[in-house]
């Protein structure tokens, strides 16, 4: 088994590629913390390594969020719990069906409808590429601000306010006008 390895735009970020499906198209799993990943085996593994600090599954990559060291001196380690779970054929989630995305409830008009896809069309390929996610949290018609929570790399990222102003709100506000801003929650 190889896996590839590619960096982000979050240096604390790295994104591996183990050349086959992870979570399958459109579903994703965050995992903050040791906590969180309990209900996983991979990614309880990948916190063995002490200085893990997020664990994000995509499509076809896991992100890897280092809370300090050198990434030479961690991706063995990783890459090594990686390779041992694919090759053990282990499941990636316990129990339950795995995780589905989070979705905002009792927002079905036309603006938040074209929000939406705009998001899943759009924005969720871009920063799938770069290791992260972004979902759709809410929109308050009144001020006209989108409210979206940024996973995997996109958490806690140098940059993602940048993607946020930059990027997003801007790509939103010109197919939506009724969108005034763009807001991480």
């Amino acid at each position: 088994m190889f896996i590839q390895t590619e960096s982000t735009p979050n240096p604390a970020t790295l994104k591996f590629l183990p050349g086959r499906e992870v979570m399958g198209e459109g579903a994703v799993a965050d995992f903050p913390s040791r906590e969180a990943a309990q209900r996983s085996p991979l990614a309880r593994a990948l916190f063995e390594t002490p200085e893990v600090g997020r664990v994000f599954f995509g499509a076809d990559f896991i992100s890897v969020t280092k809370t300090d060291g050198d990434w030479k001196h961690l991706k063995p380690a990783i890459l090594g719990a990686i390779m041992e779970h694919f090759t053990r054929g282990l499941p990636l989630i316990e129990g339950a069906a795995e995780e589905a995305d989070e979705v905002a409830a009792g927002e079905d008009d036309e603006i938040v409808a074209q929000i939406k896809d705009l998001i899943e069309t759009r924005v969720r390929p871009a920063v799938a590429q770069d290791g992260g996610d972004i979902i759709f949290k809410g929109f308050d018609e009144k001020s006209g601000v989108v409210f979206l929570h940024m996973r995997g790399s996109c958490a806690g990222c140098p940059s993602s306010t940048m993607t946020l102003k930059n990027g997003i709100e801007n790509m939103l506000r010109h197919y939506v006008p009724e969108v005034s801003a763009v807001e991480a929650v």
